[in-house]
């Protein structure tokens, strides 16, 4: 099982519609996966429509019980094997500026349960899940950093501008910091979103994104396309939304899905640390 966070301190730069770009094109290869709704804005949740739950992520961060886990994952509406996690505006409760390793861990902790957990959707025969996505909140308390605790790799989204370009240098500062908590976390790559392919601005800030962070700056950019903002207004994966630029950004997330399955290191959940071990 491969665990992805997907995180920016900056707000407004797509990072959950890069989190639903990936779950959708995982549903196109029929690779379950969980997405993991830690922003209290919930906005992933909103897309994905799970059913109704009795609990949620929020309740998952005080009791790691498997039960508690459990009551608190639904199937989404967009097809079998994509399950969520699902946000609340609860979880920003615990979104605390300096928390403890007892705290960062509770995430990691809950999610090491996850092989034993029953189907949601009721079929025991179901694979186990083979990608988690946690959709982080634009800022650096508790949730984004139990993220990363709980996390194998991370994945920065950023924008062409300069703004968003420092929020990048930020989150991969965080990613670097936390592995002091888990040291098996390592940094997929810097994404850029919104990219329009004419303007000499974005040119110039990819430039400079590849300037400061080399090999980091994945070569597969995110075009600006308004399918994006139509499929999720419509609460569908941009894979079902027929028109030119859907299909164009339905074959990007799919390179960057391949980049995410292809990490060679995997987690081995149940471990006893908070991290887990890893094993190839």
């Amino acid at each position: 099982m491969r665990s992805l966070a997907v995180l920016s301190l900056k707000g407004g730069v797509g990072k959950t519609s890069v989190v639903l770009g990936l779950a959708g094109a995982a549903l196109q290869r029929g690779a379950r996966t969980l997405v993991v709704d830690l922003d209290p804005q919930g906005n992933a949740t909103a897309a994905l429509e799970p059913g109704a739950t009795s609990a949620t992520v929020a309740d998952v961060l005080v009791d790691q019980n498997r039960s508690t886990l459990e009551r608190a994952i639904a199937p989404s509406a967009w097809g079998p094997g994509l399950d969520v996690l699902v946000g609340a505006e609860a979880a920003e409760g615990h979104n605390r500026p300096d928390p403890d390793a007892k705290r960062l861990g509770r995430l990691a902790r809950s999610l090491s349960r996850l092989d034993s957990l029953r189907d949601p959707a009721g079929d025991d025969g179901v694979p186990p899940y083979r990608l988690v996505l946690m959709d982080c909140p634009p800022s650096l308390g508790q949730l984004t950093r139990s993220a990363l605790v709980g996390a194998d790799r991370a994945l920065l989204v950023t924008e062409p501008t300069i703004f968003a370009v420092t929020g990048a240098q930020r989150a991969l500062e965080a990613v670097e910091t936390e592995r002091e908590h888990n040291p098996h976390l390592q940094p997929l790559g810097v994404v850029v979103n919104r990219v329009r392919m004419r303007s000499m601005e974005h040119s110039y800030r990819i430039e400079e994104l590849r300037a400061i962070f080399g090999p980091l700056v994945l070569s597969n950019v995110l075009p600006d396309r308004s399918a994006v903002q139509h499929a999720q207004g419509a609460c569908l994966p941009v894979q079902h939304w027929d028109t030119p630029g859907a299909r164009e950004m339905a074959a990007a997330f799919d390179v960057l899905l391949s980049r995410v399955l292809r990490t060679t290191r995997l987690r081995r959940r149940g471990s006893d640390d908070p991290g887990g071990s890893a094993e190839r």
